[in-house]
């Protein structure tokens, strides 16, 4: 539009007033912006402190609170893995009991067999890593005189 003169608020007002064009529907808010220089936006309203966010509570929360009492240690050695798709030991406790009691179990035997379940869990996982140090200090003993990486003879990569 380098070939009109003026700015386009101009233009359009001359339209308006020739008929050639509608009125278009900012038309009038733009004007008195324009013409009476008040570029200033109204303040903004922020939320008040009053509708604060409230916390997030599930029903197995009771139950994990019961489980951290019960197991204090569980904090620190069944840490929560961000990346991990498995939720935490505790959590899987508070669930259960809910599976339970669902299902028609007291509160009492609820709580009992998931603790009973977490507690073989655990020491499963525990022999298991026995287990697995015993093999990882046998084979370095066996395997100490040959090289760790060995290529057949058919392989040329």
């Amino acid at each position: 539009m380098s070939f009109m003169k003026g700015d386009l608020l101009t233009k359009t007002r001359k339209l308006v007033k020739g008929l050639a064009n509608a009125e278009p529907v900012c038309f009038n808010a733009v004007y008195v912006i324009m013409v009476f220089g008040n570029f200033r936006a109204p303040p903004p309203t922020f939320p008040s402190r009053a509708d604060a966010i409230q916390r997030i509570s599930l029903p197995e929360d009771v139950y994990i609170k019961k489980f951290f009492k019960k197991h204090p240690d569980s904090k620190h050695e069944d840490a929560i893995k961000i990346s991990a798709f498995d939720p935490p030991p505790a959590r899987i406790f508070g669930l259960r009991v809910l599976e339970l009691k669902e299902q028609g179990v007291s509160e009492q035997e609820a709580m009992a067999v998931a603790d009973m379940e977490y507690r073989a869990e655990k020491k499963g996982k525990e022999e298991g890593i026995c287990c697995v140090e015993e093999n990882c200090t046998s084979t370095r003993k066996e395997a100490s005189s040959e090289p760790i990486f060995q290529c057949s003879q058919g392989d040329t990569s």
